[in-house]
């Protein structure tokens, strides 16, 4: 390795212990669930803060059936601000890499954000579609800047052919998943000690920047800082302009933000 090589190692490893220790680990020791348990290995030893024994034998890992699909998730009890999830996979103690058996159960997983225990009413925050039984990383650090209440660890095995390395079915090998973020609402920043702006819509922003990831009504802006009478809704997607539409189609989406904020249209109800 050179020098140059070297330097840049070992500052990305300093990065990365600044991203961990700069938030929370909001899932440590909660509440999860994971299909086709095997035995005792249940669901919550993936959150139990314990990982210096690999082995899915041993009593640190989840394990579940072999199957078409393996899917886990933790419940962090609220909707809280996510910055990433860190997954350490089970090795079986054994050396990771192209000849370890377990690799190729991994490959092709996912990773979602959802404030239900479904995994499509959530975001993807991660989908693998390039590692290899050689490249898959263990542990593998999953930028997600997002909210949500639930973690969904996902892989299928239901639609063949499989690329190379691939196994035919899948399980549940997770050792430990820890999900760093916020575990005040409403909080961003380093050491989550910074509000978000007043006016984000439920008090969510960008864990890291405190942008909006939408905005109450009459309010726009990245922080949602400009007052408006014709932007009605604004998300990091799109905004929605009162100019142009239909008044029955208006009120609609007036209806939805107002119900959002816990509020309701009387004028929408008298006009339906």
């Amino acid at each position: 390795m050179t020098r140059c090589s070297a330097l840049f190692s070992c500052l990305l490893v300093e990065v990365m212990c600044l991203i961990v220790f700069s938030f929370e680990n909001v899932a440590l020791n909660k509440s999860a669930w994971q299909q086709d348990t095997v035995f005792n290995y249940a669901a919550e030893r993936g959150v139990d803060g314990r990982k210096s024994s690999l082995s899915r034998y041993g009593d640190e890992c989840v394990t579940s059936e072999y199957n078409a699909t393996s899917e886990w998730r933790v419940d962090l009890e609220h909707i809280l601000s996510i910055h990433h999830i860190s997954i350490q996979f089970a090795t079986d103690d054994k050396d990771w890499n192209n000849d370890n058996e377990l690799t190729k159960y991994f490959l092709g997983f996912s990773v979602y954000i959802s404030n239900t225990t479904e995994k499509e009413d959530g975001i993807l925050c991660f989908r693998d579609t390039t590692y290899t039984r050689a490249t898959i990383p263990n542990p593998i650090n999953i930028p997600c800047p997002h909210y949500g209440r639930y973690v969904i660890y996902y892989n299928n095995r239901t639609h063949p052919p499989y690329p190379e390395g691939y196994s035919d079915i899948t399980i549940n090998a997770l050792c430990e998943v820890e999900v760093y973020g916020c575990s005040d609402q409403g909080k961003f920043g380093e050491n989550c000690s910074m509000l978000c702006p007043p006016k984000c819509l439920k008090s969510r922003c960008d864990i890291t920047n405190g942008t909006c990831f939408e905005c109450t009504v009459g309010y726009l802006g990245p922080t949602c800082e400009s007052e408006s009478s014709t932007a009605w809704r604004n998300s990091s997607s799109s905004t929605t302009w009162m100019e142009g539409g239909s008044s029955t189609g208006w009120m609609d989406i007036i209806d939805i933000a107002l119900k959002e904020q816990g509020e309701t249209s009387n004028f929408l109800q008298k006009t339906k």
